[in-house]
């Protein structure tokens, strides 16, 4: 490799599951991957706690200063589990300080709204990932309501020619394959999520042992990913990556 070959910047933006302080690091996974690779990548893990998409799109000036080459686009997840209950709704407006109450219709405007900030402001190739599948039983809301909101991620990536990438049918697909029963109910708030942090940062327990005691797939809490849920998404990344090697354009 030569010394004066200029690396590919990669931005992955999203929530706490691209953050994976409690979620499996799928952007290491993928720094790790690429490591070995004749063309050098670098990494900029832009996940942050909580954010819906509309805190996203206020972080994209940061974004954009960092000149990324390619960039990921994973959040809504906490937009789709505000919609699951009333609970969940009051919990995220207050916690994020939101200006109005998320609705799938707010999802969709801020979506489009970095869609188009991605795609005119750059010249990045952009990718934009479905959700992670919410909970586990096939006919359970959450799991049917971040479908809905991952219909809109792949009607915004066509509308703005960005490149979709089908997480939620990836890890759909998996969990139809076999008989996963899940241990626990899927519940609002978060008490499923702060219980497994303080297995895993004071109890020490492996993340992916969370999910064996809970009888998870996916994911520590129905949200969070163990490693199955967090190799789903670096899979679908990489291979986008392959495709800018290849040269390959977007679609």
């Amino acid at each position: 490799m030569s010394s004066h070959t200029r690396a590919t910047h990669v931005v992955c933006l999203g929530d706490s599951i691209t953050r994976a302080q409690i979620s499996t690091d799928y952007v290491q996974m993928l720094r790790d991957r690429t490591a070995a690779r004749p063309h050098p990548y670098t990494f900029t893990n832009a996940g942050a706690d909580g954010d819906l998409a509309y805190n996203a799109r206020q972080r994209l000036d940061t974004v954009l200063a960092g000149r990324p080459d390619v960039v990921t686009v994973l959040i809504g997840t906490n937009d789709a589990n505000a919609s699951i209950t009333e609970k969940n709704a009051q919990m995220m407006t207050k916690m994020k300080k939101l200006p109005v109450r998320p609705t799938i219709d707010w999802y969709r405007e801020n979506l489009a709204a970095i869609a188009e900030r991605l795609t005119k402001e750059t010249d990045a190739r952009v990718a934009f990932l479905s959700l992670p599948v919410l909970g586990q039983h096939l006919d359970s809301l959450p799991v049917l309501r971040s479908g809905e909101y991952s219909q809109v991620v792949k009607e915004t990536a066509a509308a703005y020619g960005a490149t979709y990438l089908p997480l939620y049918e990836r890890q759909l697909e998996h969990l139809r394959a076999g008989s996963h029963t899940p241990g626990i109910a899927f519940r609002d708030g978060k008490a499923l999520a702060a219980r497994g942090a303080m297995q895993y940062f004071m109890l020490r327990r492996p993340l992916d042992g969370i999910s064996r005691r809970r009888g998870l797939e996916l994911t520590t809490d129905f949200v969070h990913q163990n490693t199955r849920g967090a190799t789903a998404i670096a899979d679908l990344i990489e291979d986008f990556l392959g495709k800018d090697l290849a040269g390959n354009g977007t679609g």
